[in-house]
């Protein structure tokens, strides 16, 4: 028991030994370094002197151009038409419509630039609508992305702009700078997804939209084409940890277009009638949504009036007259009793 009790008390020492020398030749090694300063070391200032703020390049101010050159235009085609296509197509299993209402459109010479405007339910909304959407608008898409969340760290931006080609905007207002970069960027023949609701649902049910869309199209005389998205808050909606397999349905609109004298409010409101009354065909038939908006009465994306359990009920209600309710179900095998 000694014999081994003092072996060990050697091997100790022995190691000590080695990570004093390996520590005074790391610092020998430093020591020239140290010696050269700046630039291989932050510049000293003198004391008193008060050092400006660097501008900050993350969040509204965050630099996606380069994300719309060649080479980024390249390598998201790649990402887009491999990886992300199959990855929907395994937990969403999209099924498309309405692509007919943009045959019009398309027809143009060249065919403009659109502003297509869904609702919001799920981070599974974004690659869907970006491999949803059809050419020629799909390979000159960006996504309006919120900068407080996508570009609040430069890792998280740059990968957003590169697989998404997102933009970052304000989630409450658009500001002048960013509505002059996104004209440009329209006027270059940019389309944009952008979600007039400003974020996830929190609860499964739709929210109030902001003018963001209707604002962007009055200042770049863009189409904005309504898109419902039915079916993406049941696989990974807001507080899921883990998205959960299931069928999705995307419906395209008609264009819209303000009309003359209308301003941001009332073209935003004609907007959320039109994804209002998707929703509703999503859920039933095109005649039957139809009728309902001649008469004002489809179902509102934000759901009912009520509180509670009761809104939860109406909820999964919905959801089964939807493509949620056709979830893949998991193959259970019985346990063999003998």
């Amino acid at each position: 028991m000694g014999d081994k009790r003092s072996l060990t008390v050697a091997q100790l020492r022995r190691m000590a030994k080695v990570g004093d020398v390996a520590s005074s030749a790391v610092q020998a090694t430093l020591k020239p370094v140290r010696a050269l300063g700046f630039p291989y070391r932050a510049p000293t200032r003198p004391k008193g002197v008060v050092v400006p703020e660097q501008p900050s390049k993350l969040g509204a101010d965050f630099d996606t151009d380069w994300a719309r050159k060649a080479p980024a235009r390249a390598a998201r085609k790649v990402i887009n038409r491999g990886p992300m296509q199959a990855l929907v197509q395994a937990i969403a299993s999209p099924e498309v419509v309405g692509l007919d209402r943009l045959a019009d459109l398309k027809e143009l010479d060249p065919a403009p630039a659109v502003i297509f405007a869904p609702n919001h339910y799920s981070h599974v909304d974004t690659p869907l609508m970006i491999t949803s959407v059809p050419e020629p608008w799909r390979s000159k898409l960006m996504v309006a992305a919120a900068a407080d969340y996508f570009f609040d760290k430069k890792l998280k931006g740059t990968m957003a702009a590169l697989a998404l080609n997102a933009f970052p905007i304000e989630r409450e207002v658009t500001t002048r700078k960013s509505s002059d970069q996104l004209r440009k960027l329209v006027d270059q023949g940019w389309s944009l997804v952008i979600f007039p609701e400003g974020g996830r649902s929190p609860d499964g049910w739709g929210q109030e939209f902001k003018g963001g869309a209707a604002y962007l199209a009055g200042r770049t005389g863009a189409p904005v084409v309504p898109v419902f998205i039915d079916g993406t808050g049941s696989i990974y909606g807001k507080g899921m940890k883990r998205p959960k397999p299931g069928k999705t349905k995307v419906v395209f609109g008609a264009p819209l277009w303000p009309e003359e004298g209308e301003n941001t409010r009332r073209f935003n409101s004609r907007i959320e009638a039109a994804v209002t009354a998707l929703g509703d065909e999503a859920l039933t038939d095109f005649w039957t949504a139809r009728q309902r908006a001649a008469n004002g009465t489809n179902p509102k994306l934000t759901g009912p009036e009520f509180n509670g359990w009761r809104r939860q009920w109406a909820l999964a209600e919905q959801r089964k007259l939807g493509k949620a309710g056709q979830r893949r179900r998991q193959n259970r095998r019985w346990p063999d009793l003998g």
